[in-house]
């Protein structure tokens, strides 16, 4: 067992604890202190995750999704790209669900979602996912309670589909306060590198943020299950937001244990002239 384990598994969502994302510090540091500490391990971790992809890919039994939800700015592509990133992108597929087009809205919500899900051997990486498909409409009023409950449960029977299936779901909510978010906006009208990311909705999501907080709140509590876990991962310390989401991904990956395959042929006493 790594001693992170613990620390880890306090950013696990438990409805059972009574979890609420107010009472969550979003600069938590839960496991480890020390920024360049973190740094310097986190490239030991990627290393680690590069050959258990080697070995997940090798053997192609079972797939891992991993699904990254968040507030504007939560750090979303950064996480992607300093833990996957490194990774050999063969094995690796991002997508980033963006607002649905025509086609996508000519079929139930979910459609695009399966289309997207990761082959085995695959890891999968979705940039938000079918949870925009909840959160946004509640957060924005444009869905009746009774359809919130049924896209509710229709995901989390989704989800049980993919595990039974071969698939292992890992999904993180990037937590970030509201100042730090500002702060974060404020960088990107004053950061010429930075300006392409500003858009005008951001501003207007903003005003929405304790009914985001609010149906975020909805969504941990009823769909956080023990085959598809929520992790709520502090992330306004971005070196921490990163740790901490390599170390869990890294763990589930040592869990499913992938192994290199033997030769499909019989290579005794073949000769390489």
């Amino acid at each position: 067992m790594d001693k992170y384990d613990h620390a880890l598994e306090s950013l696990r969502f438990d409805k059972k604890k009574a979890h609420k994302l107010d009472k969550i510090a979003t600069d938590a540091t839960p496991g480890i202190k020390n920024k360049e500490k973190g740094r310097e391990q986190l490239a030991h971790i990627v290393a680690e995750l590069s050959d258990l992809q080697y070995r997940l890919y090798a053997e192609a039994k079972t797939a891992l999704l991993i699904v990254f939800q968040a507030m504007d700015t939560g750090g979303k592509d950064g996480v992607v790209r300093k833990v996957f990133g490194p990774l050999n992108p063969q094995g690796v597929e991002v997508t980033s669900f963006k607002r649905p087009t025509p086609d996508e809205l000519a079929h139930d919500y979910l459609w695009r979602v399966h289309r997207r899900i990761p082959a085995r051997g695959m890891i999968g990486v979705f940039n938000r996912s079918h949870y925009e498909d909840i959160l946004v409409p509640w957060a924005h009023k444009q869905i009746s309670a009774d359809e919130f409950g049924r896209r509710r449960h229709q995901i989390n029977n989704f989800e049980s589909h993919l595990i039974e299936n071969g698939t292992s779901i890992l999904k993180f909510f990037l937590h970030i306060s509201k100042a730090e978010q500002k702060r974060r906006l404020e960088e990107r009208l004053t950061n010429p590198d930075k300006n392409w990311k500003f858009e005008t909705g951001d501003l207007a999501e903003r005003g929405l943020w304790d009914r985001y907080q609010d149906t975020y709140q909805m969504v941990l509590e009823q769909c956080s299950t023990g085959h598809a876990p929520w992790f709520v991962i502090p992330a306004d310390c971005k070196w921490y937001r990163d740790w901490a989401t390599a170390k869990i991904v890294r763990r589930e990956l040592c869990r499913i244990h992938p192994k290199l395959p033997k030769s499909r042929t019989d290579i005794d006493g073949l000769l390489v002239k």
